[in-house]
């Protein structure tokens, strides 16, 4: 039996051929601030990462948070630990749990040098941000070293400066 077709098909507006931000990979879909800001961040490396469908629709909402989360080197393997992804609405009974350990994908020639750094005394790997790169999610990791509150206020003391001059020499150039 042939269906009707009451519907005209008139041609639509053009769709905005631009992705969405985050998928497209011109923007972060996650930040860890508090790393710059409690840490020394030495070294940094990309490094992929083991996750779940529903993770990934979860990361392109921007629900995910590296605050706490940290990097473990165990058995010549790269994890993540306390990162946390929220759930899926529209996951069901296919959602994950939102602070699970993630493998992070990584050569073998830069975990074992990830696995000599933390070995150092007072050295750790912080994720530092979480993006997408050729639809792939990618987290960037970084070796480093914990600040002391005088360093902070160090670090705070010489932006409040460079802001400062910055500033002035705009002034200066408008007049």
């Amino acid at each position: 039996m042939a269906r009707n077709q009451s519907q005209s098909t008139a041609p639509s507006k053009p769709k905005d051929v631009k992705r969405d931000p985050v998928a497209s990979g011109e923007r972060d879909a996650c930040v860890n601030r508090a790393a710059s800001h409690d840490f020394f961040l030495l070294e940094r490396y990309e490094t992929g990462i083991a996750l779940r469908g529903t993770e990934v629709k979860s990361i392109r909402a921007g629900q995910a948070n590296l605050k706490d989360s940290y990097g473990l080197v165990q058995n010549g393997e790269l994890f993540l630990l306390n990162a946390h992804i929220g759930v899926y609405a529209p996951g069901a009974q296919f959602n994950h749990e939102t602070q699970r350990t993630r493998k992070l994908l990584v050569h073998r020639a830069q975990i074992l040098k990830l696995h000599a750094a933390i070995q150092q005394k007072g050295l750790t790997i912080i994720p530092t941000r979480m993006y997408f790169k050729g639809g792939r999610v990618k987290v960037e990791v970084a070796v480093a070293k914990g600040k002391q509150l005088w360093d902070k206020r160090e670090t705070e003391r010489r932006r409040t400066a460079d802001k400062e001059a910055r500033d002035a020499i705009a002034r200066s150039r408008k007049s």
